[in-house]
């Protein structure tokens, strides 16, 4: 008497089984393996550099963006907020950036690397409220001499459309410029020193 045909059966569960069971487990130890190839979120809040694409900001119109969890504001400046800088130079508390935080590499005055294009990390530098964009001039609730720029809604600090801050506000600096430099015309590499890049 043979039990041949059942244990063949049998073997073949098994085998099959076994297959699976290993199978799985192959699976469950190679997907933390190549996840661990991309960063975690801990590193991109850590200061992992974020490429932006700006392709689509138009003429004086904003996008915001995210570095170390921080809120980063990218401008599109028109030639007629280029100009309107230089009419409020004498209001502002720090007009050269001397004080404040920004590379070394963008021009102090528009505090950019390319004029047209402005990059600040969008808290308040007073208690870290997300300044509002007001690209508008002159509108009722801002005066008439308004031409442009961020009104902080929880103290009323305001900032021109350089980032830098007004005279007598309760906000001591202008808003931070982070490094960053430009992949091509369209992407930017906030995190990245333009002088590295």
């Amino acid at each position: 008497m043979s039990n041949d045909g059942v244990n063949a059966g049998r073997r073949r569960f098994l085998v099959a089984a076994t297959s699976v069971v290993g199978a799985a487990g192959a699976v469950g130890a190679a997907t933390p393996f190549v996840g661990s190839w991309f960063p975690s979120a801990k590193a991109k809040a850590a200061g992992a550099p974020v490429k932006v694409n700006i392709g689509k900001v138009e003429p004086g119109q904003q996008m915001v963006a995210e570095w170390r969890g921080q809120p980063v504001f990218i401008v599109r400046r028109t030639d007629e907020i280029l100009a309107n800088l230089g009419k409020i130079h004498d209001k502002m508390a720090d007009p050269e950036s001397k004080d404040s935080a920004q590379p070394t590499y963008v021009d102090p005055q528009n505090r950019s690397i390319k004029p047209e294009l402005l990059v600040l990390v969008g808290l308040c530098t007073h208690l870290g409220c997300s300044p509002s964009f007001r690209p508008e001039v002159a509108p009722a609730d801002l005066g008439a001499d308004w031409v442009g720029g961020y009104f902080c809604p929880c103290h009323g600090s305001k900032y021109d459309l350089a980032g830098r801050v007004y005279k007598a506000q309760p906000a001591p600096k202008n808003l931070p410029v982070p490094p960053h430099s430009y992949e091509s015309d369209d992407v930017i590499i906030v995190g990245v020193d333009q002088e590295k890049a």
